[in-house]
């Protein structure tokens, strides 16, 4: 979990220390944090932060063209699309450009009296934390940043309004570019605000892309439609069913859970080696996982074990675990007992029951023996490697872990063992 974002002068603090400190004019004069932190129409000749890395200091540069012409703040040839692709592209390939990036979008994002480019940028840090989270001293620096922006519209408005007066009082302007920046064009900024403080959380928990493949176009558009569209994975259950009440209004389980459940067995699954237990390819799993948040389930698939590592995902990820977080120590507490075991399901609200029942079907369909034998993965195997896809310890002392480890896992035992599902059958 994220710590409670760091005060104002806690993050001035922070810049002092860290911050790559800049001069301008003959004289070499050093420009202020505020300054260092403010809009800047002009390019940079060294990174914001503090690196001794060559090639870093090299790409900083260039990337922070990049986020200009993202913005619109600077002209280019390129599609914003692509600009993306290739500054996301920059800071997923090596690793010591993230937190850069990251500075240099709370740079632009700050005194920034355009308010399109302001909007921009925000998408941009929103697409940039689908792929990578910054580093975990950057962390703290960035949630505060956020935070104070997730009610600020009224604020950056009103202040937008009096930065362009000012800058009115110095510089004679047209009425028509006047308006122009002070219009507003796109999202309140605290729909991307709030967007990227839940996108930090999990990424900081999870962790940005995995695997060999490089970013695609596909994957920032798809990053980008998350900002107002919720993804399927990662949201709530709720917030999953509301979205597929136009497409499946009948349904009463997740279309996600029940297609790449269905999708698991149609290959053979209850009958493949380390099911559940080895991993899909990692890059095949992504590439799936863009087609399933389309509502697509490609004919192509022949491995398994790509939508079982899917839908173990699909689980881990939920904003709130199938057994929500009130009911974990009633688990844990009844980790030996049937009785109890099976009563704490019929206590859940009824949607993560009927979710939970789904999925304890479907692992009883792999737990009989006729399939543990090619399986090898019998009702401990089976509960081991779903148990922490189920239940999430909030405890940060390892032995505490360590111990409630194995309580859910025996406690998911108990279900798959003694969990009558039969009603499940049927069920979407």
């Amino acid at each position: 979990t994220l710590r409670k974002p760091i005060s104002q002068s806690s993050m001035a603090d922070w810049a002092s220390k860290n911050l790559n400190m800049h001069t301008q004019g003959i004289f070499r004069r050093r420009i202020s944090i505020s300054n260092m932190l403010s809009w800047n129409g002009g390019s940079i000749k060294k990174p914001m932060l503090i690196t001794s890395n060559r090639t870093i200091k090299k790409e900083a540069c260039e990337m922070f063209k990049l986020v200009q012409s993202y913005m619109g703040d600077r002209q280019t040839r390129m599609d914003r699309n692509h600009v993306a692709l290739v500054t996301v592209t920059k800071c997923w390939s090596m690793q010591g450009l993230r937190d850069e990036l990251y500075i240099q979008l709370i740079r632009q994002t700050t005194d920034n009296m355009c308010y399109r480019s302001l909007a921009w940028g925000w998408e941009l840090m929103a697409i940039s934390l689908a792929f990578f989270s910054p580093s975990p001293k950057f962390q703290s620096y960035l949630e505060g940043y956020i935070y104070r922006h997730l009610d600020s519209d009224e604020k950056i408005a009103q202040h937008i309004k009096e930065l362009v007066d000012l800058k009115n009082k110095k510089i004679t302007k047209s009425r028509k570019k006047r308006k122009q920046n002070t219009e507003d064009e796109g999202l309140p900024i605290s729909t991307y605000a709030k967007y990227c403080y839940r996108k930090l959380h999990k990424v900081a928990v999870t962790g940005g892309k995995k695997g060999l493949r490089k970013p695609t176009v596909e994957e920032i558009t798809h990053a980008r439609n998350a900002i107002l569209t919720p993804s399927l994975f990662g949201s709530s259950l709720e917030e999953i069913m509301l979205r597929q009440q136009d497409m499946y209004p009948g349904n009463k389980l997740p279309w996600v859970q029940t297609q790449l459940s269905q999708q698991v067995l149609a290959l053979g699954g209850e009958q493949t080696e380390g099911i559940f237990r080895i991993p899909g390819d990692i890059d095949e799993v992504n590439a799936l996982k863009l087609q399933v948040d389309q509502w697509r389930i490609p004919n192509s698939l022949s491995d398994p074990n790509i939508p079982a590592s899917l839908l173990k995902l699909w689980y881990r990820e939920l904003e709130e675990p199938v057994i929500p977080q009130q009911f974990y120590q009633e688990c844990i507490n009844n980790y030996e007992n049937p009785d109890a075991a099976v009563a704490v399901v019929q206590l859940l609200p009824e949607l993560n029951r009927l979710v939970l029942c789904y999925l304890i079907h479907f692992l009883q369909i792999f737990a009989q023996p006729s399939n543990v034998g090619r399986t090898k993965m019998d009702v401990n195997n089976l509960a081991m490697v779903m148990a922490p896809n189920c239940l999430r310890c909030q405890s940060d002392d390892p032995r505490i872990i360590f111990e409630n480890t194995r309580k859910e896992m025996s406690f998911l035992r108990m279900l798959i063992v003694h969990l009558d599902t039969s009603f499940i059958k049927g069920l979407v």
